[in-house]
């Protein structure tokens, strides 16, 4: 990696994003910014870029927490303070990388010194390092639940907090924080998203002149970054000098109470929840005007305030888009507009790089003219991918009809339709019928899988079921079996005093016992023995709820589709339920049942995704008549595949769609050789039979109990 960063000025378009970045450089009080875009745009390009724009930062000589010498905090851990000198130093941007853990996030205190010699000896995380500078979180949706919390509550604090077993410290953090995420990989919780001040939506430009200049700047970069850098050195100085001025003016803007009226009104129109919106808004609308060099926020200050901080509270449920509708947008400005004799100042000088919309550059400030830069991003030096689906809410749900059976299941493909050339036309694919709450499924035994909602686990977080000698750097201390390690041993340690004498090997950690998330893999019938009987509708349906499902349980999930002489792989395992959605309302059906095709993919998926992730148990969920064609004997070949399953002790759960007065029984037949449970549609939903969850536990356990043999 080359030590000179990429010139913020350099990047080509990406306005709304620097926009974005630079109010929270000039008020770092409205919360951060979250960035949401497919792979290659240049996300972590330009927040690099931005560092090298940020004023340098006068610290206490030798302080680890960057305290402020005109203000050092009282609570600093290397404090006091009062006698130390001071000195420059540049701002920082601190990343935090996903696999971090809670100590190398907050902090980590050594138990051992505070039990033995009672003293707080504490070695400053990732919160510390990034006070007064910025933090940069790629791919925080991809955070654990707890870290994305706890650094949320710092942010908001400007304080973090470390507490082990009675033992406390507290130090302060403050930082521009900057979150980015693909949306294809899954995304945050609605309380998570609040949290964040502003959000922009970024993707490639798919304009060929605007691409081959990020191209060519890219490439001019790479041969000589000081060379590159220095050419653009005039625009990066103008611009570090606008931030400076803009911070300046920011205490002297006035929001009046008009303005107020104008972001409340905005906010109540949108129906967000809660208050910090309008916080938001309203800090964002006066970093605008002093972006602009104004002490007045103006409508257009309030409108842009709202197309930053808004779309991301809008959001009902995790397959709506966020966005804005930007005519309901105007229309509200314009029925709570402020009085007409109440005149704006006008603007001081024409700014020649324009305001916060200015051209096609954005708010950079300086850039040389360039032909189509007029996109909203543009990726450096990195692949473009098209721009993900965006997935909502499907149709209402049809009406299902009867499902006349035959009694002999030898006749099935004549009334499944299944025989015409081909394995049978194929059908549009139908809406999804209304999502319903569904009983919890979840795999038997004590996993040892990521943080979740769903199985029994050994976690980091949850009730303390026992204790052991520690794995590692001890976290979570057992402070009950630690001195009853200890206590027998006083004497020989020659103990005089009050206080007990602990070594290391009496330390004790706690051992908790909560839930994990699981990998749901749903492998779904397509064939036209569903789609004959319009039942299409009711089972898409089933899925989109035990997709909304594992969204709350914080599950991965993948899905297999069979139909006509194949079964496909419709969606990688991944963290998106909203790609599943997508996929399965564009699913279409007719052809053949090709049953076992679908279980051997199955098969397949998990041999792989056991390879890359082996804590991360999975729950297969069959979702099918379990009627098979296709081929010859295509219910032996499909028993066989279902016993392959079986016998590796995947926990499964076949969903019978099967209706009508007569059944086959087929999806039973199939559950068993799975060595799992067959619900119906009905049973699924979670006010139905209680017993659900006792029986896929219970069939589990004995399953376990006989491997385990």
């Amino acid at each position: 990696m080359a030590s000179v960063p990429y010139p913020f000025t350099a990047v080509v378009g990406m306005s709304d994003m620097r926009l974005s970045l630079l109010l929270n450089a000039i008020s770092p009080a409205i919360g951060g910014v979250l960035v949401r875009g497919e792979k290659g745009t240049a996300k972590s390009t330009i927040v690099r870029g931005l560092t090298a724009l940020m004023p340098d930062v006068p610290v206490v000589t030798g302080c680890r927490f960057s305290c402020d010498p005109a203000a050092p905090d009282p609570a600093c851990p290397d404090g006091p303070h009062e006698a130390a000198g001071a000195e420059d130093r540049p701002a920082r941007m601190v990343e935090l990388p996903v696999g971090a853990s809670e100590d190398r996030l907050v902090g980590a205190l050594d138990i051992e010194r505070a039990l033995s010699e009672g003293v707080k000896a504490f070695e400053p995380g990732l919160l510390a390092d990034a006070h007064r500078g910025i933090l940069y979180v790629d791919e925080v949706n991809l955070l654990h639940d707890h870290l994305v919390d706890l650094l949320l509550d710092a942010a908001a604090m400007g304080a973090s907090y470390v507490e082990r077993e009675g033992v406390s410290v507290r130090h302060a953090a403050r930082f521009l924080l900057v979150g980015t995420m693909n949306p294809e990989e899954g995304e945050l919780r609605p309380q998570l998203l609040d949290r964040f001040g502003l959000t922009v939506e970024v993707a490639a430009s798919r304009e060929p002149d605007q691409r081959v200049e990020v191209v060519r700047r890219r490439l001019a970069y790479d041969a000589d970054p000081e060379g590159f850098a220095g050419r653009w050195a005039v625009e990066e100085g103008e611009l570090r000098e606008r931030i400076a001025a803009a911070r300046a003016l920011l205490p002297d803007v006035a929001l009046g109470d008009a303005v107020l009226r104008q972001v409340a009104a905005v906010c109540a129109a949108f129906e967000v929840d809660g208050m910090r919106a309008d916080i938001v808004m309203a800090r964002t609308a006066c970093a605008l005007a002093a972006w602009a060099g104004r002490t007045e926020v103006r409508e257009e200050d309030v409108r842009q305030a709202a197309l930053l901080a808004l779309p991301h509270r809008r959001r009902r449920n995790p397959f709506d888009a966020p966005g804005l509708d930007e005519d309901k947008l105007d229309r509200t400005l314009e029925e709570f507009a402020a009085d007409e004799d109440d005149d704006p100042e006008p603007d001081p000088e024409p700014d020649p790089d324009g305001g916060p919309d200015d051209g096609p550059d954005g708010p950079g400030g300086g850039q040389p003219p360039q032909d189509g830069d007029g996109g909203t991003d543009g990726p450096q030096g990195e692949d473009a991918q098209a721009p993900h689906d965006q997935p909502h809410l499907p149709e209402q749900p049809q009406a299902p009809e009867a499902d006349p059976a035959p009694a002999d299941p030898k006749a099935q493909s004549e009334s499944d339709g299944e025989n015409a050339p081909g394995g049978g036309g194929e059908k549009a694919a139908v809406g999804a019928g209304e999502p319903f709450r569904t009983r919890r499924l979840d795999v038997p035994g004590l996993g040892e899988g990521a943080d979740g909602r769903r199985s029994r686990a050994r976690t980091a977080h949850g009730r303390t079921t026992g204790a052991r000698r520690p794995q590692g750097t001890l976290t979570k201390l057992h402070l009950a079996a630690t001195v009853q390690a200890a206590a027998p041993h006083q004497v020989a340690r020659g103990r005089r005093g009050p206080g007990l004498v602990v070594r290391r090997d009496d330390l004790r950690e706690a051992v908790r016992e909560g839930r994990e998330g699981n990998l749901v893999l749903f492998v779904v019938d397509a064939s036209g023995s569903m789609a004959a009987r319009k039942r299409m509708s009711a089972v898409k349906g089933a899925v989109l709820s035990l997709l909304l499902d594992a969204y709350q349980r914080r599950d991965k999930i993948g899905m297999i589709t069979f139909r006509g002489a194949e079964a496909e792989l419709a969606l990688p395992p991944t963290s998106s339920v909203e790609a599943g959605a997508a996929r399965l309302e564009s699913l279409p059906t007719g052809g053949r049942t090709p049953l076992s095709a679908g279980l051997l993919k199955a098969h397949e998926v998990l041999r792989v995704e056991r390879l890359r992730d082996a804590s991360r148990r999975p729950l297969l969920v069959v979702v099918t008549d379990g009627r098979s064609t296709g081929g010859p004997e295509p219910l032996v070949r499909t028993s066989r595949a279902a016993r392959l399953l079986g016998a590796e002790g995947v926990a499964s759960v076949v969903v019978d769609c099967e209706a009508g007065p007569v059944r086959l029984g087929l999806a039973g037949e199939l559950a068993r050789d799975l060595q799992g449970t067959a619900v119906t549609l009905d049973e699924l939903r979670a006010d139905s039979v209680s017993a659900l969850v006792r029986d896929v536990r219970g069939q589990g356990n004995h399953h376990t109990t006989r491997r385990a043999a």
